[in-house]
């Protein structure tokens, strides 16, 4: 899609559609600016429009503008305004005209602009409710939209944003498209070959094979593939933007989780491809920080891995030992995660971190406690914890700290090994993560559970049904706020 800033009057643009942002009964800004529509933007809000949030009201051309339609969209009061409810009528306000079949659309950036905000907030959530996922439809009628115009005031900042916007929302679409793949075609070695794609002159990737992972002893990540005939693929993903201590993100990869022996329900397992959203999302973020060069070192880690059901898989019972030498019984082995996040987790300490972060679809506990509403955070560094509550604000992908009890060590006592995979359901959201502390211990480390974040099942402003790519601009923020 094309995207331009042009510096022309409303009234000076031609295109097939424009879009007038309104604060909820404030109808004036456009008086002066538009002379020509100012009738029809008074009557619309004398009758269906006010200027609430995401409310569209499309009105008529006047014959000197050179648009086919003017669509007047709602920010809220504005009081009120936030730059998420920017992007969420920018949402509604787009999709309603791709919808109609509109091809190439303006956007007047001037009340935005004049209220403290940056165009490119209303621009990204745009461009984030346009994602659409056809690659495996035989025919492909949907309707598109091939430009975006911003009419403002050229400058060399508003230039910046607007890129760096198109960049993150690029990463976005990988991930969602990553996500959303069916396994047959997003196996562990797909997923490898994917993360080359990644390689430039900042970016290195190296790949682990069985045979190595075998002689590092990382019995609790290979565990999990012995039931799969596609072999477990250990990805390691380097931006070295700056000789810095790293911060290593990893992203829990399992690209179809059938549960196990410890098997998934049948109803609603289609969705397990989903399970590798962690390990998506770091190559989102790398993906990102590389193309804007960005003055930071990131090492993302991706154990990917499939969890099924064969001769040789792992039964509830086996003793497995990890990369850091505890034994772990196996409870369940539909709790997988867990086990190629601890071997990861040790082996991200080999590059003397300033802070681990893990992502991943962890615990259905997180979708029950929390919806689609927010990522559950646990972790060991306050100092960092604070930072990512902070990023969680400013992209709306909030975090919500949870406890890291020692008590929820109880829940993972073993009689005969050094813990268990599993403490049962209950407190399952806070034993979860005391079981990657237990691998993590002083190392700063910070837990992220997207179970619930990661898939939608019906559409949200700027998040259409299916992979969301939540996590992509959050860990971007976090990194770019680092000093």
């Amino acid at each position: 899609m094309q995207i331009s800033i042009i510096s022309k009057k409303e009234s000076d643009f031609s295109c097939d559609a424009l879009i007038l942002p309104f604060f909820e009964d404030d109808y004036g800004y456009y008086d002066n600016l538009i002379p020509s529509l100012s009738k029809q933007i008074h009557k619309a809000f004398q009758k269906e429009f006010s200027g609430k949030l995401n409310q569209t009201t499309l009105i008529n051309c006047p014959e000197d503008l050179k648009y086919d339609r003017v669509l007047l969209a709602g920010l809220g009061k504005k009081e009120d305004i936030t730059s998420e409810k920017i992007r969420q009528s920018s949402a509604k306000a787009t999709c309603f005209l791709r919808d109609i079949g509109m091809k190439e659309i303006a956007i007047s950036s001037g009340l935005i602009s004049s209220s403290g905000f940056s165009i490119s907030s209303f621009l990204e959530g745009s461009l984030l409710s346009l994602y659409k996922y056809n690659r495996y439809k035989k025919d492909d009628n949907s309707k598109n939209i091939n430009s975006i115009t911003i009419l403002s005031e050229y400058s060399k900042k508003l230039e910046e944003e607007i890129k760096k916007t198109k960049i993150i929302v690029d990463a976005v679409y990988f991930v969602r498209d990553l996500i959303n793949t069916p396994a047959n075609d997003l196996t562990p070695s797909k997923l490898a070959n994917i993360s080359k794609s990644l390689e430039n002159k900042l970016t290195s990737v190296t790949v682990l094979e069985k045979p190595d992972l075998e002689k590092l002893g990382m019995g609790s990540y290979l565990s999990v593939s012995k039931g799969s005939d596609e072999p477990p693929k250990f990805i390691i993903v380097e931006y070295k933007g700056k000789e810095i201590p790293p911060v290593v993100i990893i992203g829990k990869s399992i690209t179809f989780d059938s549960g196990g022996i410890s098997l998934k329900p049948s109803e609603g397992m289609e969705k397990m491809k989903y399970d590798m959203a962690g390990g998506a999302t770091v190559l989102g973020v790398i993906k990102a920080v590389s193309e804007l060069e960005l003055p930071v070192h990131i090492i993302g880690i991706l154990p990917a891995t499939e969890n099924l059901i064969g001769s040789s898989a792992t039964r509830p019972g086996d003793i497995i030992r990890a990369y850091n030498g505890k034994t772990i019984e196996i409870i369940s082995t539909d709790a997988e995660g867990r086990m190629t996040l601890a071997d990861a987790i040790c082996y991200a300490k080999n590059y003397n971190p300033s802070v681990i972060i893990d992502i991943a679809t962890l615990t259905g506990a997180c979708s029950i406690a929390f919806g689609n509403t927010a990522i559950a955070m646990m972790g060991n560094s306050p100092e960092f914890m604070e930072k990512l509550k902070i990023s969680g604000l400013n992209v709306y992908e909030r975090v919500w700290e949870m406890p890291l009890f020692e008590e929820a060590k109880e829940y993972l006592k073993s009689d005969i090994a050094d813990l268990k995979n599993s403490g049962g359901k209950s407190g399952s959201l806070c034993s979860s993560a005391y079981f990657l502390y237990e691998f993590a211990n002083n190392t700063p480390w910070i837990h992220l559970d997207i179970a619930g974040t990661a898939w939608n099942d019906k559409d949200k402003p700027y998040i259409p049904k299916g992979a969301s790519g939540i996590g992509v601009r959050l860990l971007f923020d976090f990194i770019c706020n680092l000093k």
